[in-house]
């Protein structure tokens, strides 16, 4: 199956389902698919314990959203790097300073609709603004290279399925499938310049090559366990050949994963606190096979451990804050990534569904 076909496999059936009402409702039991929740299932989960909060930062919603409701999140998310992982797994303890001291900030606006009760569609579009210094020149007090860049990021195109919705009476954990398409904004309109180490910001999209058009598909799972709710995902990411001097350019895929902890502590403030860890793990082969000839050829790996808190602030506004950092790494960068996000939801009920 060629690289492609995965997403637009998913599309069509997402379309189908549009089409044929599949799980809706409006066609006969005989020709329904019966993977989708059926409308006693929805019912049934909706009444349950799903308090109106944030969720979590790092990972899109599993549950998707309501027919007719949407979302808009506006996400700030900053890095701050001036040490380094060599070629073996490790911990802080034996990071190395530099050899790029490296600072970003990353605004994105992400939003969502329900389009039906089991698809959900998807953007995200931002900025990025990096300032980078070579540390032994300026450790040597010799000053050095001053890199830094401002511009737009890159566009992320999404569509979710959920073919399982959890049983609150039961441990059947809501089953989503993500697929998104990855489109070079950066490159395409600003030709901003690729930050050292080449990736767009951790956040709550699958981490991306920057400036690259790519193709991710992911699993994604949630478990609410009154006072608590799980997520957990895993996501691939193929990396669409580039061009570069005439010459075509092969980077390495990427996967990333993330298993995620919140604790309500107030279900009327939807105040509660998370803790998330997030994955970032670089392959030294593709999906298409072809011989790498761009990016890290020996692969890299970086853990994080994120806590944070989270806060309702009206009827239809929900807010989170928290620090990401490194706690192992190969060859990578050891950063931390303050971070601060507020959704807005809408729904033409009047009356914001919790997902």
């Amino acid at each position: 199956m060629l690289p492609f076909q995965k997403p637009l496999r998913a599309l069509i059936i997402a379309l189908a389902l549009i089409q044929f009402g599949g799980g809706i409702g409006t066609m006969p039991a005989a020709h329904a698919f019966d993977w989708t929740p059926s409308e006693q299932e929805i019912k049934n989960y909706r009444k349950s314990w799903n308090p109106f909060s944030h969720g979590p930062m790092l990972l899109q919603a599993v549950d998707i959203q309501p027919k007719g409701q949407a979302s808009v999140r506006e996400f700030l998310f900053t890095q701050i790097s001036e040490h380094s992982y060599g070629n073996q797994l490790s911990s802080p303890l034996d990071r190395k300073n530099g050899p790029v001291h490296l600072y970003s900030l990353a605004p994105s606006l992400n939003a969502t609709y329900g389009l039906t009760n089991h698809i959900e569609l998807g953007m995200a579009a931002g900025a990025t603004a990096f300032w980078a210094r070579d540390t032994d020149g300026f450790n040597k007090g010799k000053g050095g290279p001053d890199t830094s860049d401002a511009g737009l990021s890159d566009t992320s195109l999404i569509v979710k399925y959920r073919p399982i919705i959890q049983d609150p009476d039961g441990w059947r954990p809501s089953v989503t499938h993500f697929n998104q398409l990855v489109l070079p904004t950066s490159k395409w309109i600003t030709n901003t310049g690729k930050p050292p180490g080449g990736f767009a910001p951790l956040g709550r999209l699958p981490n991306t090559r920057f400036g690259e058009m790519g193709l991710t598909e992911g699993l994604m799972f949630r478990k609410n366990l009154q006072p608590f709710r799980i997520s957990a995902a895993t996501f691939y990411t193929y990396s669409m050949p580039g061009h570069e001097n005439g010459v075509t350019t092969y980077s390495p895929d990427v996967i990333n994963t993330r298993l995620i902890f919140e604790h309500i502590l107030d279900d009327k403030s939807g105040f509660g606190y998370n803790v998330e860890l997030s994955g970032l793990h670089g392959l030294t082969w593709r999906a298409d096979g072809h011989a790498l000839n761009r990016g890290q050829k020996n692969g890299f790996n970086i853990i994080g451990v994120e806590p944070a808190i989270q806060w309702k602030m009206g009827e239809a506004w929900v807010a989170a804050a928290g620090v990401l950092f490194t706690v192992a790494g190969q060859n990578a960068v050891d950063a931390i990534y303050p971070n601060f996000s507020l959704f807005w939801y809408w729904s033409k009920s009047g009356k914001v569904i919790m997902r």
